[in-house]
């Protein structure tokens, strides 16, 4: 199971949204996912700020 893929349920470990649920959208890079928030808001975070779950969506 690779932990950081499209689809995949996280939970952000930084910034304002500390806390909340976003789901993988797109893999940038090595260092850089697009994920989606309940919101709808869509952001490029490092995968460093965000923490995998075993859901996915």
């Amino acid at each position: 199971m690779a932990a950081i893929e499209e689809g995949r349920i996280c939970i952000k470990k930084m910034g304002k949204d500390s806390g909340d649920e976003v789901v993988i959208i797109k893999i940038i890079d090595d260092n850089f996912v697009m994920v989606k928030g309940a919101k709808g808001k869509e952001s490029r975070v490092s995968i460093r700020h965000i923490e995998p779950t075993s859901r996915k969506e």
